[in-house]
């Protein structure tokens, strides 16, 4: 049946629902839209917290790994334990022009001659090999006194076949054969222990590589009563077993005894 003055008919039951979807889709879609964004979001926020707590703990990790290397690197600087010059008990210190290490050269007659020394043999386990060792390197500075004056320590000892390099501080010996794990560069009384692992080495065997004795009554040719001092203490024991410190100082007085005196380490590069 028609309606009086109708235009037309009404519209069916599915073409009002048929109006009526679009709408709902896209109400639908805006809402999965939105949950999509919350969730990118909660995962970016997610990502940035991660990325913070790792950043966190890497510099906690940089930071102990500073302290462990720092504490490493002092306690290494001393070198078995032993004293540093810091706490040398000498009130005098070596005085002279600076040589190539920056440690005052020794002037006079030397105590013995360097050509004395080993050769290239195995001398009481201490190699002599084509490159310096590095994994233990550490230096001791030895003075020698005889009734009261210095005799030097030469240059070459422990280089074998040494070549000499001149240098606008004095002269500086490197091996054309091979290194004895202890050894001297310069005429400066610095011995240089460069060996392939840390252990105990002894003024003894440094003695030993230069075939020169040393007992309590003799240091190389000199003879006498030896008064021996390590960093401005009184050494009671035989001046053979006095160990190889870091930054350490050696005095032997043959005969007259002399006031120790200490080295200032601090202008060497060593």
């Amino acid at each position: 049946m028609v309606l009086s003055g109708s235009t037309g008919t009404l519209p069916s039951l599915d073409k009002v629902g048929s109006q009526k979807q679009p709408a709902s889709r896209a109400t639908g879609s805006s809402a999965r839209a939105k949950s999509a964004a919350f969730r990118a979001a909660e995962r970016a926020r997610e990502r940035r917290k991660r990325a913070l707590l790792i950043a966190a703990a890497v510099l906690v990790v940089a930071a102990v790994g500073g302290g462990i290397a720092a504490g490493v690197a002092i306690t290494g600087s001393k070198g078995h334990g032993s004293p540093s010059s810091a706490s040398d008990a000498a009130s005098a210190t070596l005085t002279g022009p600076a040589g190539p290490e920056g440690i005052p050269l020794e002037g006079g007659a030397v105590l013995a001659s360097a050509s004395t020394a080993a050769d290239g043999q195995t001398v009481d386990g201490i190699q002599c090999q084509s490159n310096e060792q590095v994994a233990y390197h550490i230096h001791t500075h030895l003075t020698v006194y005889v009734n009261g004056a210095l005799r030097p320590i030469p240059a070459g000892i422990g280089i074998v076949k040494p070549v000499a390099q001149q240098t606008t501080n004095g002269t500086f010996y490197e091996a054309s054969q091979c290194y004895y794990w202890l050894h001297v560069h310069a005429q400066d009384g610095v011995i240089h222990v460069e060996a392939p692992n840390q252990t105990t080495y002894t003024l003894g065997q440094f003695f030993a590589i230069w075939r020169q004795p040393l007992t309590s009554t003799r240091v190389g040719p000199a003879q006498g009563t030896v008064t021996a001092y390590v960093n401005g203490v009184r050494y009671s024991g035989d001046p053979a077993s006095i160990t190889l410190g870091s930054h350490e100082d050696v005095q032997l007085d043959v005969g007259t005894v002399v006031a120790p005196k200490k080295v200032d380490w601090s202008h060497a590069q060593l």
